[in-house]
């Protein structure tokens, strides 16, 4: 499956973003999906997932309350809802899909999109 992440972007503390990431190749419902992220100097981290029949998320801490995964199978696609952006959201923003049975909600993801900046600046 290849992914493409979409959505970035430069917005102010307090503001709101939804990134998609379009799934092509594959059907996305045989995957689970998340979002991971990358600031400078970082290591990437995780974010969100939700498993492939969308009925559980799981939420870095950091980010619960704030962000909401969502998908739409239908239209191959993943969202990520960012709200209350804060300035350590700041980061590249990476999809990635997981088969249905493997794995954890936050490891174990084989295919991964390029990545979509995000920059919460005044």
């Amino acid at each position: 499956v290849q992914l493409q992440a979409s959505g970035g972007g430069l917005v102010q503390p307090g503001d709101s973003l939804r990134l998609s990431c379009a799934a092509s190749g594959r059907a996305l419902s045989a995957y689970n999906m998340g979002w991971f992220r990358q600031a400078p100097g970082k290591e990437r981290e995780f974010v969100a997932a939700i498993t492939w029949g969308g009925p559980t998320t799981y939420y870095a801490d950091s980010v619960k309350g704030r962000f909401t995964i969502s998908r739409d199978n239908a239209k191959n696609t993943v969202f990520l809802q960012m709200n209350s952006l804060k300035p350590e959201d700041t980061a590249v923003y990476f999809c990635a899909a997981r088969p249905r049975y493997s794995g954890t909600y936050n490891s174990g993801y084989n295919y991964w999109g390029q990545g979509t900046q995000v920059t919460v600046s005044s």
